[in-house]
């Protein structure tokens, strides 16, 4: 069971991961200080799996790849929104953090909704309302990238 935590438009990098922070490469210790200026209770309440839904330019601000890191460490397993900051998208997908851009589902599913995503058609469900979304899929290499973990994973797996 997925668990959306709802956050709200131009939510930046600097709150996702504070700069007092940035000394660490060590992404356990990233996500247990992940959202703390804007949600102090998100570490002790995310579930490895939740999804994130937010508004408009989520991860707008510097181009610090430590803040898509602590997401993904802190066990969100996928982002929606109605849009995302460019560098912050590819940030992502670089590491192997999956996001989608669905500007409906991003409005319509509430903080505390059990929803699902199929990354295969871009269909996200929300369970709790019984209403579903549509995306743009991935295409199939973005798909394989996610789930080797990340481009540098990727590579690696495809050099074996």
């Amino acid at each position: 069971m997925s668990i959306a935590h709802k956050y709200g438009d131009h939510v930046d990098t600097d709150v996702i991961i504070p700069a007092r922070y940035l000394a660490s490469q060590d992404e356990k210790e990233l996500a247990s200080h992940c959202m703390e200026d804007i949600d102090p209770d998100f570490t002790h309440k995310v579930k490895e799996g939740d999804i994130i839904v937010a508004g408009l330019n989520f991860g707008c601000g510097s181009s610090r790849e430590h803040a898509p890191v602590a997401i993904k460490a802190s066990g969100i397993s996928c982002m929606i929104a109605k849009s995302f900051a460019r560098i912050f998208y590819r940030n992502a997908i670089n590491i192997g953090l999956a996001i989608l851009e669905c500007p409906e589902a991003a409005e319509d599913i509430s903080d505390g909704d059990e929803v699902s995503v199929n990354f295969d058609t871009g269909i996200i469900t929300n369970i709790t309302k019984n209403k579903t979304y549509h995306s743009e899929p991935f295409p199939e290499f973005i798909r394989k990238m996610i789930a080797d973990g990340g481009l540098m994973a990727s590579l690696k797996k495809a050099n074996q």
